[in-house]
Order: C-alpha cells, then sequence, then structure tokens
C-alpha cells in the first residue's frame, strides 16, 4: 500500500510576524507565507516557494504528504500541510499552515475512499453508482498514511448499501474514527426530468395560472404611492379648464 511518506524536501525562510501588507509583499516577491507548528515548539512564521507547495498538494498524496521541511539557517524536522489558502478569481496560494510530524507518534488525517470495480446493479440492473462518502477519518502513525483507502463495488446491487465497515485496510496498522455504519455507495436509478412547456400547463390550467399574476400585478400598482396619488388627478384637470 502506497503511503504519504516520500521523499520530498521543502525549503522554507524564516520571516518577521507582521500584518496584511507584509504577507501582501512576500507575495509580491514571489513567495508565500507560512506557519509552522507542533511538536510542543514554538511556532514559526515562515516563506515558502509556491511552485514546491503545489506539486506536494498535487501528488498522489496530496495534502497527506509527510515531507523534510528545511528551515534556512533553522532546523530541519518532517512535516505536512493542514491548511492551505487560494485566491479565488486567480486560485494562487494565499497561505501556508505546516505541522511538524513525529514519525513515532499517530495522527488523524482524513484519507480519500476510492472505488473498485463495476457493479453489478450496474452492468445487470441498469442502475447508478451513487458515492455518497468520499473520504474516511483514519488514525495512524505517519508512516502508514495510504494514499487511499479502496472499496469493492462489484456485489453492489439494488437494496444493498456499502458502508465504511466494508472498506479494504490494513486493520493492524489503521484504525478508523469514522462511523463504521456510515454509507459510503449504493445503487440508484435513473431519474428523469420532465421539462413542462408553457403549452402544457396552459392545456392543463387553461389561463388559472395567469390570474393569480395579473392580481398581485394590481395590488402592487394599487399599493404604490404613485399609483395611489394619480387615480384622483385626472378627473380634476377638466373641471379646473370649465371653471377658466
Amino acid at each position: 500500500m502506497a503511503t504519504a511518506t516520500e521523499s520530498n524536501v521543502l525549503e522554507a525562510q524564516p520571516r518577521t510576524p507582521g500584518n496584511k501588507n507584509v504577507a501582501r509583499r512576500v507575495r509580491m516577491g514571489g513567495k508565500i507565507p507560512g506557519v509552522l507548528y507542533g511538536a510542543g515548539k514554538d511556532s514559526m512564521t515562515v516563506t515558502l516557494d509556491p511552485r514546491q507547495v503545489t506539486r506536494i498538494l498535487n501528488s498522489a498524496t496530496g495534502h497527506n504528504t509527510i515531507f523534510d521541511l528545511a528551515v534556512e539557517g533553522g532546523e530541519r524536522t518532517k512535516a505536512m500541510i493542514v491548511d492551505w489558502q487560494y485566491e479565488p478569481i486567480k486560485s494562487s496560494l494565499l497561505h501556508i499552515d505546516l505541522k511538524r510530524i513525529a514519525m513515532d507518534q499517530k495522527l488523524t488525517v482524513s484519507v480519500p475512499i476510492v472505488l473498485k470495480g463495476e457493479a453489478a446493479g450496474v452492468k445487470q440492473q441498469g442502475g447508478i453508482l451513487e458515492q455518497i462518502m468520499r473520504e474516511v477519518e483514519v488514525e495512524c502513525l505517519p508512516g502508514d498514511i495510504p494514499s487511499a483507502i479502496e472499496a469493492d463495488v462489484s456485489e453492489l446491487v439494488f437494496g444493498r448499501v456499502l458502508r465504511v465497515s466494508d472498506l479494504t485496510y490494513d486493520a493492524k496498522k489503521i484504525h478508523l474514527i469514522t462511523d463504521a455504519n456510515q454509507p459510503v455507495a449504493h445503487i440508484t436509478t435513473v431519474k428523469e426530468e420532465v421539462v413542462v412547456t408553457p403549452e402544457a400547463v396552459a392545456a392543463e390550467a387553461g389561463a388559472v395560472p395567469a390570474e393569480p399574476e395579473v392580481i398581485k400585478k394590481g395590488k402592487q400598482e394599487v399599493e404604490g404611492e404613485e399609483g395611489a396619488e394619480a387615480a384622483p388627478e385626472k378627473p380634476e384637470k377638466p373641471e379646473k379648464k370649465e371653471k377658466k
């Protein structure tokens, strides 16, 4: 089973903590601000190369990747990415949170669920395979974090639900925290969308649907201040002309 431990090295430079303007200047210089904490040590503000961070996030193990963090002129430690922020429009990295990892201490992470096989309910019964849960929370040593946990759906048919308890994993190394009874996938039917045309509505209800709209519109005109004042003004104009 592939694990998240890889021979990756992420380089970082220490920086002086500051406000948003300081972080903005860091990004303008081609770096991204970050924070390193954990393992009972003081937190440290750092700057990192966004390309190196993106490479880790886009790897097979993603944010569960354990890598060597080398801080310039300082410590070298095992670490992982625990949080990150993207700029919504340009999708560029804005900030990274890093955590020091002790390889002999268990930690809790979320691992993606990958469905394997062709469901009998799809192949033989014409149903649709629907994945309800896409990640499961596990506890294990850093070196035992799986890149994914597989779920065999080949025997899945109508009326049966694949649950967390059916997942395939090494129980000696991994402890599932997610409730074992939680549904992961099932077979569902095809839901046809019925498009209702204006002609169909008119044929079924005639002009009835239009009446509430006319009434509503009339209420708005009467209740409006301009509409209420305009009604009595019209008959007064000819009376003023006759007096002259």
